[in-house]
Parts: C-alpha cells; sequence; structure tokens
C-alpha cells in the first residue's frame, strides 16, 4: 500500500469530499480494522479547521453475531439514546459533517435467515430516520468513500493471495477515483465535476417528461419523471453552503423518477448486494409505478424481501445516468459494492427519492414531495440496469425526442 497515496487520498475525501469547515466537527465511521486510515483522516480533519473530530467505528464480524445469536425482538428494539446521540452533533450551532469510510465482506451475511436480516436492519433504518434526514435533505455535507478489507478483495481477486489482493484493491480504487501519483486529485475531479454537471444542465434545460430506456437484453423500460424534477451531477451544496461530493467515485447524473409512472421490464446488468447477500441475474417488471412481477438467477427470495421492505420499496425514487466508458466500467472489475459498481452503469434505485432532486424539494414536506410524484420509503437500493447497448431517449410534455444516450454514451448536445 502506496502510503503517499493514502494521505493524498485522505486529504480529497476530508477536504474535498466532505469539505471539513471551520469550528465543525467531523463525524468518521469506519470499520474498526482500518483504524489507522481513521486517524489519518482525523489528522486532516483537524488541519481542516474541525473544532473535534469523532470516530465512530464498525465491526461487520460483530453484526453477523449479533443478528445469528440475538433474539430479534431485542435487535429492534433501539435506546432513544442511540439515535440522540447522532443529532445532537447536527443540532450543535458549529454543525457537524460526515465521512462514511466502508470496505465490507460482500457477503458477510452468507447463510443467515435472511427475513430475520432483512427485519432487524429495517427497523435500524426506521430508527434512524431522523437522522438519515440531515444528509438525504443535504442539511450536512457527507461523503461516502471506500476503503480494501480482505473478504471484499478475496471477492473481487478470488484468484490472488489476500496480500496481495488488498493491494490490488487499493491500486483499483485509487485509479477510479482519480488518485494517483502524478497529478493533482482535486484538479482531476474539478475537471470531471464539471463535466457532469454540462450533462446535468443540459438536461434541465430540455424540462423532460419521461425516459424510455432499451437494451439487447430485453431491457424496455419508460420512466415518467417527478413534477418540476432537477437533475443533479456529483456535487451537493448543504444548508451552510458549503459544496461537497457525496460518492466517491461518482460518475452519475440523476433526477426523481414519478413514483406512479414507470411502465415495462427491465434486467439487472450486474449483481447486487443486500444486507450482505447477492441478488444476481435479477429483473422486474413495473405497472402503474409498481413492481408487478420479479425474478433473479439467484436469491429471488432476497428480491422479494426488499420490494416488500414497506408499502414503496417497490416503486423508484432515483434514476441515474452513467456511461458505459466511465473509469469503473473500463477498470473490467465487478465490485460486489454498490458503491462502485452503481458508478459503472446506469441505475435505479427501489425505495426513497431524494428531495433535492425536484425543484424546492429540500424545503418541501413530505406530503408536497409526494404530490410531486418523489417516492417515499425506509430504504434506498440501487441496482444496475445499463449496458454497452442502452439506448436511452427523453421526451418533453410536447412530444418532442431528445437522444441522450445511443450504445451506452453520452450524445446529448
Amino acid at each position: 500500500m502506496d502510503q503517499e497515496l493514502v494521505r493524498k487520498y485522505a486529504e480529497f475525501v476530508v477536504r474535498v469530499g466532505v469539505n471539513v469547515q471551520p469550528r465543525q466537527t467531523l463525524i468518521i465511521r469506519c470499520p474498526v480494522e482500518q483504524a489507522p486510515i481513521a486517524r489519518i483522516c482525523a489528522q486532516v480533519g483537524f488541519e481542516a479547521g474541525a473544532k473535534d473530530v469523532v470516530v465512530r467505528y464498525e465491526d461487520e464480524k460483530l453484526t453477523r453475531i449479533r443478528y445469528e445469536q440475538g433474539a430479534e425482538a431485542d435487535l429492534t428494539s433501539h435506546k432513544p439514546s442511540a439515535l440522540r446521540a447522532w443529532l445532537d452533533y447536527a443540532e450543535d450551532p458549529d454543525g457537524c459533517c460526515l465521512l462514511a469510510l466502508r470496505g465490507a465482506d460482500p457477503q458477510i451475511f452468507e447463510g443467515l435467515d435472511v427475513e430475520k436480516v432483512n427485519r432487524v436492519a429495517l427497523a435500524g433504518r426506521l430508527f434512524m430516520k431522523p437522522w438519515q434526514e440531515y444528509t438525504m435533505k443535504d442539511r450536512i455535507q457527507w461523503c461516502i468513500a471506500a476503503l480494501p478489507c480482505p473478504a471484499w478483495a478475496a471477492k473481487v481477486f478470488p484468484e490472488l493471495p489476500p496480500e496481495e489482493g488488498v493491494e490490488r484493491l487499493w491500486e483499483a480504487i485509487f485509479k477510479v477515483c482519480r488518485v494517483d501519483p502524478d497529478t493533482d486529485p482535486v484538479e482531476n475531479w474539478k475537471a470531471h465535476v464539471e463535466k457532469l454537471t454540462r450533462c446535468a444542465n443540459a438536461l434541465n434545460e430540455y424540462h423532460l417528461d419521461r425516459l424510455h430506456f432499451t437494451s439487447g437484453n430485453g431491457t424496455d423500460l419508460w420512466i415518467g419523471l417527478a413534477q418540476d424534477a432537477r437533475w443533479e451531477a456529483a456535487q451537493s451544496r448543504a444548508e451552510n453552503g458549503a459544496v461537497f461530493i457525496a460518492n466517491i467515485p461518482t460518475e452519475e447524473v440523476y433526477t426523481a423518477p414519478h413514483r406512479l409512472r414507470v411502465e415495462g421490464k427491465v434486467y439487472g446488468t450486474k449483481p447486487y448486494v443486500y444486507n450482505g447477500q447477492l441478488i444476481e441475474g435479477f429483473w422486474v417488471e413495473f405497472k402503474e409505478g409498481r413492481v408487478v412481477s420479479h425474478g433473479a438467477a439467484k436469491n429471488d427470495d432476497l428480491l422479494a424481501q426488499l420490494l416488500e421492505s414497506d408499502e414503496n420499496a417497490c416503486r423508484i425514487g432515483e434514476v441515474a445516468l452513467v456511461p458505459a466508458s466511465s473509469p469503473v466500467n473500463r477498470s473490467g472489475l465487478l465490485f460486489y459494492d454498490t458503491l462502485f459498481d452503481e458508478n459503472a452503469a446506469c441505475h435505479i434505485a427501489f425505495g426513497d427519492g431524494y428531495p433535492g432532486t425536484v425543484a424546492g424539494g429540500n424545503d418541501m414536506t413530505p406530503e408536497q414531495l409526494l404530490e410531486k410524484g418523489v417516492n417515499a420509503s425506509a430504504v434506498h437500493e440501487d441496482v444496475m440496469i445499463g449496458a454497452g447497448d442502452t439506448d436511452i431517449t427523453g421526451f418533453t410534455a410536447d412530444g418532442r425526442e431528445i437522444p441522450i444516450f445511443r450504445q451506452g454514451e453520452w450524445v446529448l448536445q
């Protein structure tokens, strides 16, 4: 592992990704095995002006033990103090920001009771929803970035010895995140963000009403857009005016579908990790915005659990456009991690929509967002649907056709 590149990566995700502001508290979520990286990020955070850095270590192996051994009634019971511990930072007059460092075994919960894992995870998301609204509504700066772990590296590079696999995964992360020894990642990302922003601005100028996706695998999907939908790109702006990059890497331009206006059939193009287990070879069919049938070559029952998480998990809250030429796709790797794989292909998200993807949405009530067509759910799960031959055509309300993607690439002028 190149320590110089690790330091560059930490500098970038703290100073540009989450963009710590003076006197803010920087909260870092990090796998316990990666404590040394958390310490580097903490050092950078203080150098950037944070008044404090709070690290919350996470242990996925312990989580598996709890799911396996704990009674469901106990695992779904949460102490109010656990939520208050997060909200206290968000409500601090000086504010806070969140850096989520993740590196997980894609199959950490393989073999466990699928329904139990799903119910426990859902209960946790519902309990934490008041905190999650701070990120979903961009009330604070937040950023998700990845760190390798041996189990994840073994899944991506099964032919390599463990240490070599981790090293190769570090190299892959640096490459797709535009971090290398010879250039400045800040300048690399400045140019990248400008390109994505141009695409988003061009789409917004057309005021599209709906999209039509087709691919050679059988995908034929119509997605109506929410009323006053706005296309967003890599960079977001928090309530305090600070800009940040929520996902590193990111290659997408995205917006809000109308929860009642999705029709047709779509095929997944990459496996999807859900609650520590893989769903592979899936398809779903929509009618009036709702999934009415589905199937998967592996873990169809898990897909059903996802779609039944709550009454709106079977609708979509996001549609995102990603060209097949993205660095993640060009790497030729399947990362088995949504943070990366969603940036290799166009995708949709079952469940919750982002309020900011409609004009003025971050200031709207849940009822007002529903009226605009933005979906509301306790889950937000991205699944990949783009292929190298995907065509996307946009349609305006008056019937004009706008070519957007041809053969998996942007053609928008």
